[in-house]
Parts: C-alpha cells; sequence; structure tokens
C-alpha cells in the first residue's frame, strides 16, 4: 500500500503506519516523564482531562500527553471517517483506535466519541459519560479545525476559508512530493467568507462548551481549558494572521478572557496556547506556507530547537501548564495579551534572520539543500501513516477496518 498524492493532499492512510506513529509518540512522552515531574507544580495532579479534536496534530499529542506523562483518563472528541473491511478510515480513526487500545494497557480509563464536536448532541454525550464516570474535567483541550461547522441553534451551516483580506495574496510553494516549485494565488475574501470563517474557526463554540460543561457541572475546581493558535513570520502575515483565519483565530483569543472571568467562579482558568507552525493537511495548501516550513525546519534543526507536535505539547504542560513557581504553586507564564507562547523557539529572532536569508534564495533544485524537503515530506506522509520506520509497506494491508 503506497500514499495517494493529487495536488499536496494525500488521499488515503495507512492502519499500520498511524498505529506505530501513535506508540512512538507514547514511547517519546514516557521518555521525558522524569523531566516533566521535576517541572510540575503540585497542581498537576490531572485526573481527567477532555480533548476535543483529539485525532492528529495538536490535539492528539495532548491527549497523549495528559494520559502517558501525567496518568489522566481521558475521553476524546473527533469527526473520523471509519474504516470499513475494504475501504481506509481516515488517519484519525486509526490513531484514535491505537490510543485508546494503549490506553487501556496501561490501565486508563479512555473512551472515544466519533461525531460532529460543534453540535449539542455530542456536548450532552460528554457531559453524560462524564456523569457515569463520576468524572469532573482538570483540563479541556479545544483543538477543533474544520472546514464547516453548523450553528446548534439556527441550524444554518458555514464554510471556513483560508484568504487573504483586501487583496489577493500569491506566493511560491512546491509539490510535496517532486519539489517541482511554482507560484499559486489566493483570492481575496469577501466580508461573507470572513464572517463564515470567524463562525467555524473562531471561539463560539469553545465558549459553548464552557457553558454546557459548567452547567451540568463536569468542571473540577481550578479546572483549565487551553485552546490553540498560531501567529507565524511576517512573511505569512498577509495569508494566515491578516487573513481570514486569523480573524478566527482573534476571536478565539478574545472568547479566552471571556471564559477565563465566568471560570473564576469555579477557580479556573482560560488560555490561548500560540504554538509552532508544523505540517497539516490544510498548510500544504496554502501559498508560502510550505516553503517557510521546509525552511524553517532546516534553521531549527541546525540549531537543536525543532519540535514535532508531541515534543511542542509535552513542553507546553511540563514549562507553561504546569510549572510549579517558588511556592510551589502552578503558574502559567503568559505575554502581555495573556497568551501562552509556545512559538517561542520558532520566533526567535537568531531563528527568523536566518529564515529570512535563505528563503529568497530557495529554488526547485536547490529546495534540498537550503531547506529541509525530505523533513517537510517525512511529516507529511507521516500524518497518513507512511514513511514510518518500523513498517513494511510493501505488505499488503488485508482489511482496513482493524490495525
Amino acid at each position: 500500500m503506497k500514499p495517494m498524492v493529487r495536488s499536496n493532499i494525500c488521499l488515503n492512510s495507512h492502519p499500520q503506519g498511524c498505529k506505530q506513529e501513535v506508540l512512538n509518540q507514547i514511547a517519546y512522552t514516557k521518555s521525558v516523564k522524569e523531566k516533566t515531574d521535576k517541572l510540575a507544580g503540585k497542581h498537576r495532579n490531572i485526573k481527567n482531562v477532555l480533548v476535543l479534536g483529539c485525532s492528529t496534530g495538536y490535539g492528539l499529542a495532548s491527549r497523549i500527553t495528559a494520559a502517558f506523562a501525567y496518568g489522566a483518563d481521558t475521553i476524546g472528541v473527533s469527526f473520523e471517517k471509519e474504516g470499513t473491511e475494504k475501504k481506509f478510515g481516515t488517519p484519525g480513526w486509526y490513531n484514535n483506535m491505537a490510543f485508546d487500545a494503549e490506553a487501556k494497557k496501561a490501565g486508563l480509563f479512555s473512551t472515544t466519541l466519533n461525531g460532529d464536536a460543534y453540535s449539542d448532541e455530542v456536548k450532552a454525550e460528554v457531559i453524560k459519560l462524564a456523569k457515569e464516570h463520576n468524572m469532573k474535567f482538570d483540563l479541556v483541550v479545544y483543538s477543533l479545525a474544520s472546514p464547516v461547522r453548523t450553528d446548534p441553534d439556527t441550524k444554518v451551516l458555514y464554510r471556513s476559508v483560508i484568504k487573504p483580506i483586501g487583496k489577493d495574496f500569491s506566493g511560491v510553494t512546491f509539490d510535496t512530493m517532486t519539489g517541482e516549485m511554482k507560484e499559486i494565488t489566493a483570492e481575496a475574501a469577501n466580508e461573507e467568507e470572513i464572517a463564515n470563517t470567524v463562525k467555524v474557526m473562531g471561539g463560539e463554540d469553545w465558549e459553548r462548551w464552557i457553558n454546557q460543561m459548567m452547567k451540568a457541572d463536569v468542571l473540577a475546581d481550578g479546572c483549565m481549558t487551553v485552546a490553540y493558535s498560531y501567529i507565524g513570520p511576517e512573511l505569512s502575515q498577509a495569508i494566515y494572521r491578516s487573513g481570514t483565519i486569523g480573524m478566527a483565530k482573534v476571536d478565539l483569543e478574545a472568547k479566552a478572557d471571556v471564559l477565563r472571568n465566568k471560570m473564576s467562579t469555579i477557580n479556573g482558568q482560560a488560555f490561548v496556547s500560540v504554538n509552532k507552525g508544523l505540517v497539516t493537511r490544510s498548510s500544504a495548501v496554502i501559498p508560502i506556507i510550505p516553503l517557510y516550513l521546509s525552511v524553517l525546519f532546516k534553521v531549527m534543526k541546525q540549531q537543536g530547537s525543532h519540535e514535532g507536535c508531541i515534543e511542542q505539547i509535552n513542553r507546553l504542560f511540563a514549562e507553561r501548564l504546569y510549572i510549579k513557581n517558588e511556592n510551589g504553586d502552578a503558574a502559567v507564564p503568559v505575554d502581555s495579551e495573556n497568551r501562552i507562547r509556545i512559538d517561542d523557539w520558532e520566533m526567535d529572532p537568531k531563528v527568523q534572520a536566518e529564515v529570512d536569508k535563505i528563503m529568497p534564495q530557495v529554488t526547485a533544485e536547490n529546495i534540498a539543500h537550503l531547506g529541509d524537503f525530505e523533513g517537510y515530506r517525512h511529516d507529511f506522509l507521516a500524518a497518513n501513516g507512511f514513511d514510518i520506520a518500523g513498517v513494511d509497506y510493501d505488505k499488503e494491508v488485508e482489511r482496513f477496518d482493524v490495525i
């Protein structure tokens, strides 16, 4: 079984490869647990964690870290296509299967709901599960990324877009499999597209989750909730931070202040964590982003500061969410806008200066030398269960409903 890639989108997934990648992330988390224990404050005792958008990327890494570094029981929510005997499922479906199996082996409670996290029906199901298992969540991770959302009240379907605002944006990108470079253009969004993207990817649903769980009394005293965001460098501002998705992230960050006030009644806290840029299914088709990430990875690997999802989230938990201060209490360091900045290594001036120097020099002929083309391609394929060491890709996959 080989990857089927068209227009920088991988159309299939490998069951055993997905499982092995989950095992690799669990192994890494266990390997740094001793360091995590030393850094943690007295509020480190995380018993129950809810991860919304748990199946891939930062959401999956958050669930693995909570379970295997902190011993937490977890409930995860994601919307995946199940594998059948003859048809492959989405990578997240296999990831969830692998996580649940490993959590069970470790004696941890774990259950995954496959459904639309934006819906009130799934929210009610999570609350029901929490009450049935006498769970009150110490941490709620909001890591949803979706192209569509149906408003639970109006039943109107909204679609998000990744577009610039004000004027079109053109940038160079490359073919993930061949390295061929070309310029692509994203048309400027209209007002409706901007509003719709905020409706899907902003903070409205995050607030709805917290409101309903507080009303149902399934949040523990001192509960924290964290949502994930991205800012990135100046060169990508037009297509990202100043574009439609950036407007949604601004709304998400504003909701953190609202939730912080609401959750004060249970001594709770709400944060947005600004994370490092990584290869995702959406970033691979955004102008300039793949090229930037390839060069960034090269520079950060040379400087010894590169992180993938699991490394980043282990550091987020150990050195931000649950770090201890001089009194042994939890103290979450934030910037002037109350955001956690775990993108600090990416945005290090030395890193960005080197990236800025290299970017104008990159061509199809030298991208493998000036950028980390192989590393980028590996991350792209690994997200779908391919290019994972130890997996025999020449072996026939007989069934797609097992791992």
